[in-house]
């Protein structure tokens, strides 16, 4: 079954981003390293081409992707017209943050001064690590950070102390995500509300592209001599190696999905990345579903 989550206070950020993104030069869009594309908003691709904003795609927690495939990321983002791209991980981080200011005025250069400030839009999917990335530019704590997905639920607007405007905006999902897998894979690693999922299918879901991609990983981790049988059986085979068995011998499906996720998310499986480019070719992502276009009133430069 499709996962789908759009919070109501979401239909309010949705139209307040369209009217902000006339008044600024730059979008700093923050994605998911481990699935970059599938965490990148179509509904915000679609109103910055309309407003032609250059955009600089920040790649946070490269640390827990895989790297090979960091490198693959950053030249596909680079080859989009008008975009920058920046690898953003907890072992780059204070290299990575002096970058973008940089990144952000080669997309605008006519933007210099203090008579013409930088202006930049930061946008993201919830629980992306939008927040700590507008507290760690601005240097101080202006925006609450949580695990939660939906914490922020307001738009603010910050002057850092390199003279650079930031505004800030509630993590954002698009009303429909028309790709499959990009749900499944968005649940898997945080950015859906807990209520929109069930954790075992999400769980069977990310066993299936680890064995995939990451099989000596799974083995590895769970002690396991091979990966043979369907996934519901791979899953049963892991509750029993991690103890998750209730009594009479039967698995608790539950905390053995919750184990394998928490697994993913805290890196105990690897550095993994659950897409390619290659894997969206030919796939309509959607954009944002009947999202309409702001009406074209003079851009604020």
């Amino acid at each position: 079954m499709a996962i789908q989550w759009f919070p109501g206070h979401m239909h309010a950020a949705r139209k307040k981003v369209a009217e902000t993104m006339a008044k600024v030069d730059v979008v700093i869009e923050i994605v998911d390293a481990r699935m970059p594309l599938s965490s990148s908003n179509p509904m915000i691709e679609k109103l910055r081409l309309f407003r032609q904003r250059p955009a600089l795609r920040v790649l946070n927690k490269a640390d827990l992707a895989d790297p090979a495939l960091n490198k693959v990321w950053m030249n596909w983002f680079k080859s989009q017209p008008g975009t920058e791209a920046l690898l953003l991980g907890e072992d780059n981080k204070q290299i990575a943050l002096k970058q973008i200011p940089a990144l952000c005025l080669k997309l605008a250069p006519y933007r210099t001064g203090v008579e013409k400030p930088l202006r930049a839009l930061i946008m993201g999917i919830p629980n992306v690590g939008k927040s700590t990335l507008l507290n760690t530019l601005a240097q101080r704590k202006i925006a609450k950070v949580a695990d939660t997905p939906g914490v922020t639920k307001s738009q603010q607007r910050i002057e850092t102390l390199n003279g650079v405007i930031l505004y800030d905006t509630p993590g954002l999902m698009w009303p429909k995500i028309e790709h499959e897998p990009s749900g499944f894979r968005l649940a898997l690693g945080g950015s859906i509300g807990r209520n929109a999922y069930d954790e075992v299918e999400v769980c069977w879901f990310a066993l299936e592209e680890m064995r995939r991609r990451y099989p000596q990983a799974l083995m590895d981790r769970y002690k396991l001599p091979d990966l043979d049988g369907d996934i519901e059986t791979l899953f049963a085979r892991i509750g029993r190696k991690r103890g998750a068995v209730m009594s009479g011998g039967v698995i608790d499906e539950q905390k053995t999905a919750e184990l394998i996720i928490t697994d993913y998310r805290t890196k105990a499986l690897g550095r993994m990345t659950l897409e390619t480019p290659d894997d969206f070719i030919g796939v309509d992502l959607g954009d944002g579903e009947d999202v309409a276009e702001p009406e074209a009133e003079p851009d604020a430069i």
